[in-house]
């Protein structure tokens, strides 16, 4: 029987295998039982001397370094779920533009050439500003290393945005029951009419368990938050803990909780029945309360694409309605899954619900957050009151009409 063909630098010896190699005359010597374990440890273990060697000799690129200092240091401060997007941020942005280039070589220019190419790409400002931080990050621990004098990044132009802040808008009480009627009879009702009623983060929908819904006490737990990523073009679903120590939070039924999370539940084990093998969440994600028409979790995407069906669905049915009625069609704004939780904190506040109160219900990290929507309902209802003066006229003609002024909005977070 012929021997197995071994990994080069690979040898059988007494049972178990032997692994040698020199790299830039820094010997490597492995043991192992295990030969397909000893070949992956082999193969790190010389491409970490073949760097260690390139910053003696300062050959080392910044891609590189960017990836030793984003192992050892970066990784471990942050999510699990947030590794990914960083390193792909690193590729798209400085990664792109000078990342082959020697660690050493690097000079301020460079940088600030790299930046004007994203800005002049139209690269959102943020982007560049966030992506410039890391690379700070990355270059003050070369500095500390030895392998760079001081720090390219300290001394480069950075572009400001002056673009004002969108401010969210709630769906109005006419706007949120339009859209609950027209998901009626669809697939997606329970999980609008959960979102309405909750006004949780889509991530903690997609990542809510039966195993969360408490019947008896009438209390939802929000424990966990679903994450989709794609890393090396492989998509990644996972559950993850939720945003802030503040998102770990309780919810009580509210209004019609009970009958459409039961509604749901019955829905769902017939659709299980009826996909038998073909049903897609297993494993960690076995168990969901809201998934797809496969099984499938429900994702930021998932929703979004909905929410754009039913706005596109709506806006058809109201151009039919104006034409029969020889009317202008009334508008349909668009909007996205965020909205739905600003229209529930909004919703609160309109029955007068203590700020502090909402902010429980919310998972907000800071009341600030919670009182910005409040003093954002507060300067409609006063805009409200105040039309109802109209233009006060006065009875001296000698006297200028009196306007009465609307209240400007404030910028909010």
């Amino acid at each position: 029987m012929p021997r197995k063909k071994l990994p080069k630098g690979i040898r059988e010896n007494k049972g178990s295998y032997e692994a040698r190699a020199t790299i830039n005359k820094v010997k490597i010597h492995l043991y192992g039982k295990d030969l397909q374990k000893l070949a992956e440890d082999f193969e790190r273990e010389k491409e970490r001397v073949r760097r260690e060697t390139d910053y003696r000799s300062g050959e080392i690129t910044l891609n590189d370094w960017f990836e030793t200092w984003f192992t050892n240091v970066k990784s471990h401060r942050i999510k699990e779920t947030s590794v990914a997007p960083m390193k792909n941020s690193f590729k798209r942005s400085f990664g792109f533009y000078i990342g082959t280039m020697k660690l050493k070589e690097i000079r301020p220019l460079d940088i600030q050439q790299a930046i004007n190419a994203m800005e002049q790409e139209k690269v959102a400002i943020r982007t560049i500003r966030d992506a410039l931080g890391r690379l700070r990050e990355c270059m003050e621990f070369a500095v500390g290393n030895q392998l760079l004098n001081y720090n390219p990044c300290t001394i480069v132009e950075v572009p400001w945005s002056y673009q004002k802040a969108k401010t969210e808008i709630a769906l109005t009480q006419e706007e949120q029951d339009r859209l609950l009627a027209e998901m009626e009879n669809h697939w997606y009702k329970e999980l609008f009419y959960f979102m309405c009623l909750t006004g949780v983060r889509v991530g903690e929908l997609g990542g809510l368990k039966w195993k969360d819904i408490d019947f008896e006490k009438q209390l939802i737990s929000i424990q966990r938050s679903l994450s989709c990523s794609y890393c090396d073009g492989v998509k990644r679903e996972m559950l993850v803990s939720p945003k802030t120590i503040n998102s770990t939070r309780t919810i009580p039924f509210i209004g019609e909780m009970e009958h459409i999370l039961k509604s749901q539940k019955k829905k769902q084990i017939a659709l299980k029945r009826e996909l038998g093998d073909r049903w897609r969440s297993k494993g960690e994600l076995d168990g969901l309360v809201f998934t797809t028409g496969m099984g499938s979790p429900c994702s930021r995407y998932i929703v979004e694409k909905e929410i754009k069906k039913a706005i596109q669905r709506m806006r058809e049915n109201e151009a039919i309605l104006a034409m029969q009625e020889n009317r202008k069609p009334r508008e349909i704004r668009d909007f996205h899954p965020h909205t739905l939780r600003h229209t529930f904190a909004t919703r609160c506040f309109e029955k007068k619900m203590e700020p502090k109160v909402v902010q429980q219900l919310m998972g907000h990290s800071n009341i600030s957050v919670t009182l910005n929507i409040y003093t954002h309902v507060l300067e409609q209802k006063m805009n409200e009151e105040f039309d109802k003066f109209g233009y006060a006229r006065t009875e001296r003609p000698d006297l200028p009409d009196i306007n009465v002024p609307r209240i400007t909005a404030m910028s909010h977070s």
